[in-house]
């Protein structure tokens, strides 16, 4: 396991978990790409955004584990959010360039918000 990317990945989380948008900034590589079920990202101006509008949506995030192997790590994270979305587990895919988070991948289920979107329609 490679403990460096490990450690960046939960250290990373655990800055989210904060909602330290400015911290979370030097993790960032400058081409980030950050693919989701709901969309995709690419640039660091364009992830800060995604993530302090991602920071405002979610109530508590608690690291579940982490693994790494060479230039990528996955870590495992419970989000807390509103209702009718609530707890949310998911996971992130991280790879590294550098020393930076040059690529996330997100993987959820989306079902919860279906229901956001049904009621913002109803």
């Amino acid at each position: 396991m490679n403990q460096t990317n490990a450690s960046l990945a939960e250290t990373f989380y655990a800055t989210m978990r904060e909602k330290n948008i400015g911290a979370l900034e030097k993790y960032v590589h400058p081409n980030i790409e950050l693919i989701t079920p709901l969309g995709q990202q690419q640039g660091k101006a364009a992830y800060l955004e995604a993530l302090k509008n991602f920071t405002a949506f979610f109530d508590k995030l608690t690291i579940r584990t982490k693994f790494a192997e060479r230039d990528q790590a996955l870590i495992v994270i419970d989000l807390e959010c509103p209702a009718p979305i609530g707890k949310l587990p998911t996971a992130s895919l991280m790879t590294f360039q550098d020393g930076l988070i040059s690529r996330i991948e997100i993987f959820h289920d989306t079902a919860p918000f279906h229901k956001v979107k049904n009621d913002i329609l109803a």
